[in-house]
């Protein structure tokens, strides 16, 4: 069975031959790279500080720029991510190394995840091989033949306020500390322990020094704001009505890469917080081209500059969609679902 190509994509360049056009931004700038590594590190540890010294007079004030400072923990993150696929440093012990201690303020074990990420790239938008690096996402078949309660309990899972306020606390504070879908391997628990003891111990400092209020006024909320906006931003990346979902059989690599994922195009503002991750069709294509380099592939490239494209007022609606239909080949909300498919879809 062939799918027929998503929209705004022009069937002139294959997404395999895409590939071989992105090749040429693959090599990070070394000075570059040093570069946006400080002008994140830099203004996170310093509004960290600033957040500290304000605590005593105006704790609010603390709170409101912990907030802003989720967003460069954001930004600290695709610098981890960029790390992991082995783009930000031509070395890789050194976006190894890297990785792992921007992993301590990110709470996010690096080999751990590099892992599980990697896992994402070989088979996002396969339907046989879902379950470690994605959203969870059933067919209109899967959940219609669900008992009553196990779809109680997907709709609870889809629930803006579960995805995005209760599903982000719970990843990067609770299932962070352990390495799930990897537990048989001790290079994967020595990644996930020793994160949690370096977090632990600099807990414990923070506390020693400052109390608890550094922790719930400013650890807190930075970690949740940058979780909160870290999820969002993966999932628009992939859960938008026209992506790509197939089976084993007539999934391909490439073009799951290019049609499944999104072009979130976002204010430069909200570009540079989230490092240009949302060029995600075309990190998906090559995800080894640096995060600083992806939008030079944007104005060399039109066709990629026009394809996927989701704007914020469009992926608003994304909330709304929570399975995917295989004969339409599109996302639907539980309401689209059922009133194709009656009352079992609801």
């Amino acid at each position: 069975m062939t799918a027929p190509a998503p929209r705004n994509v022009s069937p002139q360049i294959s997404a395999r031959n895409w590939v071989q056009i992105l090749a040429k931004y693959r090599d990070p700038h070394h000075g570059r790279s040093a570069f946006e590594l400080a002008v994140s590190l830099v203004p996170y540890l310093v509004i960290w500080a600033l957040a500290w010294w304000l605590l005593p007079v105006a704790p609010w004030a603390s709170v409101a720029l912990a907030m802003l400072n989720g967003g460069f923990l954001v930004r600290l993150f695709i610098i981890q991510h960029d790390c992991g696929h082995g783009g930000f440093f031509r070395n890789r012990h050194v976006s190894d190394w890297t990785g792992r201690v921007l992993g301590v303020l990110t709470l996010t074990p690096y080999d751990v995840w590099r892992r599980t990420h990697s896992i994402h790239h070989s088979a996002a938008g396969n339907l046989d091989k879902r379950g470690i690096g994605d959203v969870h996402t059933l067919t209109v078949a899967e959940y219609c033949a669900l008992p009553r309660l196990r779809r109680i309990q997907y709709r609870l899972y889809r629930n803006p306020l579960v995805m995005f306020g209760l599903g982000p606390i719970y990843l990067f504070l609770l299932q962070n500390r352990l390495p799930l879908g990897l537990m048989r391997s001790w290079t994967y628990w020595s990644s996930a322990m020793a994160t949690n003891l370096i977090i632990a111990g600099a807990l414990s400092l923070i506390a020693w020094f400052g109390g608890w209020q550094p922790i719930m006024l400013i650890f807190l909320p930075t970690v949740l704001v940058g979780a909160s906006a870290g999820v969002w931003l993966f999932y628009v990346q992939h859960q938008f009505e026209d992506t790509l979902w197939d089976k084993s059989i007539d999934w391909q690599l490439h073009d799951a890469a290019l049609h499944g994922s999104s072009h979130y195009d976002l204010p430069h503002v909200l570009r540079w917080f989230s490092g240009n991750i949302g060029v995600h069709h075309v990190h998906h294509l090559y995800s080894r081209i640096p995060f600083y380099r992806l939008t030079e592939v944007l104005r060399d490239h039109q066709e990629l500059a026009t394809s996927q494209r989701l704007t914020i007022r469009e992926s608003l609606g994304c909330v709304k969609l929570h399975l995917w239909d295989e004969q339409q080949r599109k996302l639907l909300s539980f309401r689209a679902a059922r009133a194709l498919y009656g009352r079992s879809a609801g």
